[in-house]
């Protein structure tokens, strides 16, 4: 009986936990979005969310739902990286879909996570992908400097 009730608390303990480390990436990861939307007033929107779609951080419109977004994107990103090798063009860098009210701009922060950024179709592009891909650096470097990279592996 007294293994059952060590068991039993021990689980809630360690929600407690991951619900904490959740918390403590997305404080570290919303001031560089909201740096990356601050660098054009053409950036709408940017988010940050694991391979599997789990939202991580994001700096959005309220009516955009970031565990669906994340979701979506994770699909996408994986039929890219699976069409990518197998038309042996290598490891996929980044995804661009160019619609007719913007762009959606998908790039890898690590092995563990994606940088996902939407743009209006007026924006100078070569410059979103710059900040883009500086901004994806910023936040693998927190990743890793603070062995977040691994939590994000393991989710």
């Amino acid at each position: 009986m007294m293994g059952k009730k060590d068991s039993a608390n021990k689980s809630p303990a360690k929600i407690i936990n991951i619900k904490e480390i959740s918390e403590n990436i997305e404080k570290r990861v919303r001031p560089i979005l909201r740096e990356l939307n601050a660098s054009s007033k053409e950036i709408e929107a940017s988010s940050v969310m694991t391979r599997d779609g789990l939202s991580v951080g994001s700096v959005m419109e309220e009516s955009v739902d970031p565990d669906r977004l994340g979701a979506m994107c994770a699909s996408m990103l994986s039929l890219a990286d699976k069409t990518a090798k197998e038309l042996a063009r290598g490891n996929l860098k980044q995804l661009l879909i160019d619609g007719t009210e913007g762009y959606l701009l998908l790039i890898h922060v690590g092995t563990s996570a994606v940088l996902a950024v939407v743009a209006r179709p007026n924006v100078n592009l070569g410059k979103v992908l710059l900040d883009a891909r500086k901004t994806a650096t910023k936040i693998h470097d927190v990743f890793v400097n603070n062995d977040l990279d691994k939590f994000l592996d393991d989710l």
